[in-house]
This record gives structure tokens, C-alpha cells and sequence, in this order.
């Protein structure tokens, strides 16, 4: 009756014993990959931008701080497990020029990972063919050295790397 008609319909369980887990596939390097530090966005208006982080949404946010070797003004947005660092153009020669004469509006512009050896990353990354935007990691937003892999290595993404 009922029991057998349950017994010869309960699902069959399989186990993938060729199977390996994910971390056993990535080759071990010198260096580690860490957590997201922070997403930036380029925004064409500072203060506004600012006003909707703070007094919108009611989080945290920075005062703005000049970076003349960037080229840009930063302002740090705390969240619960991150930061948003917004970004504005600090003279005529500023990256962040450019990209808000593209996206007038602004948008993202890059995200932020930490590695633990940035030396070591920047010296692998290369030998795989990953392009970094300058020759050496410079002083970033944190006062620790950071430095940019071109985004048509990273799927479209500009991205940039901060020792942790």
C-alpha cells in the first residue's frame, strides 16, 4: 500500500567521491587574499553626497581628506562589516576627472581587497599577467601602501589592493 509506494519513491542520496573541495584546487601562494576593505564611488558633489550618507541614512562619515598624490578627496563611510569611500576629483589632472566626465552622475569606481604581503602579490600578479597601474604600491587613503590592477584583468573591475 501506502509504505511500499513511499519506500520506492524516497529520493536517491549520491556522493561526488571524484569531487575536491574548492580550496584544494587554488595553487598556495606567498601572499593571502583578505577581507573587503572598502567599495569607492566617485561622486560629483562632495558635500551632497556626504549630507545623504550622514543625514539620510544615518551612518558614520568622515570628513573629507585631501590626497594630491591620488588626486582626489576621500571621505570614509563606516558601515557594519565595511566602508564606502567616496571620491571627488582634487585637481585638473585627477583619475576621478575623467571617470565623472564619462558617468556624470558618478557611480562606483573601484573596490578595495586587503592582502596580507602586498610585495609578494604585486611580484605574482605580475609574473601571471595582471597589469598594475604604477611601478611601485603608493601611500593610500589609510596611510598603508596600496596599489591598482587594471580593470581589463579584473573583468571590468578596477581594483586595488591595500596591505592589511
Amino acid at each position: 500500500g501506502l509504505l511500499t509506494r513511499l519506500q520506492t519513491s524516497a529520493p536517491t542520496v549520491r556522493t561526488l567521491s571524484t569531487s575536491r573541495s574548492h580550496s584544494q584546487s587554488i595553487p598556495s601562494s606567498l601572499w593571502k587574499l583578505g577581507r573587503l576593505n572598502h567599495v569607492a564611488i566617485a561622486v560629483p558633489d562632495l558635500e551632497k553626497a556626504q549630507a545623504l550618507y550622514k543625514d539620510v541614512l544615518g551612518a558614520r562619515v568622515s570628513e573629507a581628506v585631501a590626497l594630491p598624490e591620488h588626486g582626489v578627496y576621500t571621505v570614509f563611510v563606516e558601515l557594519g562589516n565595511t566602508k564606502l569611500e567616496l571620491l571627488h576629483p582634487l585637481g585638473e589632472k585627477s583619475p576621478i576627472s575623467s571617470f565623472l566626465q564619462k558617468n556624470k552622475t558618478g557611480g562606483m569606481h573601484h573596490i578595495c581587497i586587503e592582502v596580507d604581503d602586498i610585495k609578494a602579490a604585486v611580484t605574482e600578479l605580475k609574473e601571471k599577467k595582471i597589469r598594475v597601474l604604477s611601478e611601485e604600491p603608493k601611500i593610500g587613503a589609510h596611510g598603508k601602501p596600496v596599489i591598482f590592477l587594471h580593470p581589463k584583468d579584473c573583468h571590468g573591475v578596477l581594483v586595488e589592493l591595500e596591505q592589511a
